[in-house]
């Protein structure tokens, strides 16, 4: 009987020992792969990205993800072509200005379209008060300053005649709402979070028009990557969008936790500039194709300025095939139930 049992235990360690020899084989393939992302300015759209990185989602599907900020759209997609960064979150304007001049970049995912406002210092009280005035952008060739520059000509104004647009190097409304108000320059876009957040200071500005509400459409950031990674690694750029769709479906179903996100990285107290931020920022779908509506406004209004983009389809510059592939796999309904 006793040879039995000590038979018994031999055997056990013998599985035992083998089980932690294969699981240590396990760990050591499941090693993570470095996955870089910039993204623009510091605002309600970042949630996701944030949600993902705190609670470990990139990490849960294989990556070793680092987020950098890099204000200028012009400078990610440097970064991106350079390979100092496998993606970029910047305005799609932007990256399709550069695909249409040989770049090989590609939109593969959107955050949603950005409800700005063209805002003016309170002597100010009309679009018509604006002619011979000066409008600060964050830097040229931006996302809001694309979006500007499209929103004045629905409003029967000539950029850099009837208006001046000078360049800040703020990517922060709020802060270029600041100067506006000390007279540095008379109006600027900002984002109604900001609006709020200035209000709730004693500041008051005019809010001249609703681009949304004009029919100008645009995204402050799509996703986009290169070509190359998307044919040679797909099973990164995969990874990076299982845990970002997973991350915005939490931001929408749980909005305390994106509340406390907010709070956590833009650094905000205010539970009503809070509640904002997440009105006007989660506007991405829980599938986040990109806005094939967006990269058409944008294409017709760069047209202008990029003869290679005249007849140039949206199609031709996002790819949605991974997105169809998770959602055929059964990726969103499984992250619903």
């Amino acid at each position: 009987m006793r040879m039995k049992i000590f038979f018994l235990i031999i055997c056990t360690i013998q599985i035992l020992t083998v089980l932690l020899i294969r699981d240590s084989g396990d760990c050591a393939e499941k090693k993570l792969e470095p996955f870089t992302v910039s993204y623009g300015s510091v605002s309600g759209n970042r949630g996701p990205l944030w949600i993902a990185q705190d609670l470990g989602l990139f990490e849960k599907y294989g990556l070793d993800l680092k987020l950098v900020h890099i204000p200028a759209g012009s400078t990610s997609v440097a970064a991106l072509l350079a390979g100092d960064v496998l993606a970029i979150a910047t305005a799609g304007s932007t990256v399709v200005a550069a695909a249409a001049q040989g770049a090989p970049l590609v939109i593969i995912a959107t955050d949603g379209p950005t409800d700005f406002k063209l805002v003016s210092r309170p002597p100010i009280l009309s679009v018509n008060d604006l002619r011979g005035k000066t409008i600060g952008i964050s830097r040229p060739g931006t996302g809001p300053d694309f979006l500007l520059r499209r929103v004045l000509a629905k409003l029967g104004m000539v950029p850099d005649k009837d208006v001046s647009i000078v360049s800040t190097g703020l990517t922060e409304s709020n802060k270029r709402m600041m100067i506006m108000l000390q007279g540095g320059i008379d109006a600027t876009v900002a984002q109604e979070s900001n609006i709020v957040q200035l209000e709730l200071q004693g500041q008051k500005v005019n809010v001249l028009a609703n681009f949304l509400d004009l029919g100008v459409y645009t995204t402050i950031t799509d996703t986009s990557v290169t070509r190359q990674l998307l044919k040679d690694r797909p099973h990164l750029v995969k990874a990076f969008l299982r845990g970002f769709c997973e991350a915005i479906w939490l931001a929408k179903t749980d909005k305390e936790l994106a509340l406390r996100t907010y709070k956590k990285h833009m650094g905000v107290e205010n539970l009503a500039v809070l509640e904002t931020i997440y009105r006007t920022g989660i506007r991405h779908s829980t599938v986040p194709y990109p806005l094939e509506e967006a990269t058409r406004a944008d294409i017709e209004f760069l047209a202008a300025g990029i003869p290679k983009l005249r007849g140039r389809k949206a199609s031709e510059f996002t790819d949605s095939s991974l997105l169809r592939e998770l959602e055929a796999e059964g990726f969103f309904a499984k992250m619903q139930r």
